[in-house]
Order: structure tokens, then sequence, then C-alpha cells
């Protein structure tokens, strides 16, 4: 598969929800890192250790666990290309979760001296960050929500209208079909339930003519049921709420007329 440049995927996605000048997505759009390749079923990054840079991830499908002292783990988040999943990092450097690549992944580490220089530099991409990172924090509580008080039905439902919704890159609508490159066992570790209960479930859900979940290719058959079944609003994924700026918009340089849209375009078309 051709990797996508993370970095143009990464601005588009802080543009859904901040407003951020053509200055700002060019300096964006100048993040640079090192590319680090990491096996299927592999730790990049370990509970305790002290990191300088945070992944953006450019290929694959990576969780963020914690882990018992018997060696026991919970996937509580799932993250695709364009995710930065330790972005707190850049001022919580400790990791006191984990992230391990579930399939073959490429993660582009950027270092935390870059992050936290453009911050300073502009108030608009540090709310776009911060942002992004509440967010993160929003998924997590409907995660948690999800595993205290919905039954394994609605959780495994509710897990596969969640990525439709981010696997989709360009509009705001689910995706109707996508690859997702997760196991039956991880599946369970990320809900809560086990492999088995997982596979019985998504048998009825096919059998109803809801989902259709063959090798890595999910289908839905009936959106509407499956929200149903899940409980499921999109709301607390934030993609489609106007972009907001909280903090003022520097005034522009009379010496570009750089559109947004053509700077990420050119950006593209150079990668």
């Amino acid at each position: 598969m051709t990797q996508q440049d993370p970095i143009p995927l990464f601005v588009d996605k802080l543009r859904r929800r901040t407003a951020l000048t053509p200055e700002e997505i060019e300096a964006l759009l100048g993040l640079h890192g090192n590319t680090l390749t990491i096996g299927a079923n592999r730790d990049f990054v370990s509970l305790g250790q002290h990191v300088t840079e945070a992944c953006l991830i450019v290929e694959g499908l990576v969780a963020r666990f914690g882990q018992a002292r018997d060696g026991s783990r919970q996937i509580s988040a799932l993250y695709i290309p364009g995710d930065m999943p330790d972005l707190h990092s850049v001022i919580l450097p400790k990791a006191i979760a984990a992230l391990h690549a579930l399939t073959p992944t490429t993660v582009l580490q950027v270092p935390h001296s870059q992050i936290a220089a453009l911050s300073g530099r502009y108030p608009g991409i540090a709310e776009a960050l911060w942002r992004d990172c509440a967010v993160d924090a929003d998924i997590a509580t409907e995660w948690l929500f999800s595993i205290g008080r919905k039954n394994a039905r609605s959780r495994v439902a509710h897990l596969l209208c969640e990525m439709s919704w981010r696997y989709a890159k360009v509009t705001y609508e689910p995706n109707p079909s996508f690859n997702f490159p997760i196991t039956q066992s991880n599946f369970a570790d990320a809900i809560g339930i086990t492999p088995v209960h997982v596979n019985r479930t998504l048998r009825d859900l096919r059998n109803e003519r809801i989902v259709s979940v063959r090798g890595q290719e999910v289908t839905i058959q009936d959106l509407a049921a499956l929200i149903r079944v899940a409980e499921f609003d999109a709301d607390y994924l934030w993609l489609d709420m106007d972009p907001l700026r909280l903090t003022p918009t520097p005034p522009s340089d009379p010496r570009s007329n750089v559109s947004p849209e053509a700077v990420l375009g050119s950006a593209q078309a150079l990668g």
C-alpha cells in the first residue's frame, strides 16, 4: 500500500476543528522528524519511558494500552494514519500508557522541541494541538462509558461506528466500507469482552444484515440499525463542527495571498 504523507493529513485533521491561517498551516507542514518502521505486535513506546518525540502515524494501526503487574494488558485507544497518539508527551514526557503496533506500522517521530517552538510562536497552532488532545480525552471518556455501561453487542457496534467515521478522510460522513486491520483478540481487548463473544456478536450482526466483517474489510449494510444497536452519537469525535478560533488571529501578511487550500494542495503535490 502506498504511504500517504502524514503531515498534510495531520494538518487537515487539525483544520477540521481549528481555524488556522495560511502562515500557521505552512509552519505545520514544515514539521519533520525520523521515520520509524515497527513490525506487527511490537511496542514502540514503553510504560514509564521518557520520550523526546511525539509519534505521528504514517501507516498501520496503533493501540495505547495499560498493563498490570501480571503482564495482562488493556487497550484504551486506537490510532490510525494522521493521528498523533502521544501529542500530550510534549508537556508530559513520561509515558503512563504505552504504544503498540497492532500491524506493521510506520511512524514519524517529531521532536518535542519543534512542536513546542511552533506552539510558542503561533497561538493558533497551540490552540489546534490543545484541541486535538481534548478530543482524544473525549474519545477516552466515551470508551470508558461504553465498557462500563453497554452490553457486548452495543460495544461491538459502537467501535465499528466510531472507526467508520474516523476512517472517513475527506467528508464528515461515515465510511460504509473500510479496512480495519484488527484481530478479534485485539478487538475484544479494546471493548472488554472475550474473542469468542466478539466472533458470536459479529456473526449475529452479519446474519441480521447490519454489518459484515470479512478478514480486515468492514462493510456496513444498514448504518441506521448499527447506530441504534451502538446507541452511537458521533458528537464526541468533533468532526462536523465549524472550525473554532479562541486566540486572536494575527494580521495577515500583505506579501502573501496564499489560501490554506493552496498550501495544502502544493504540499500534497510535492509529496
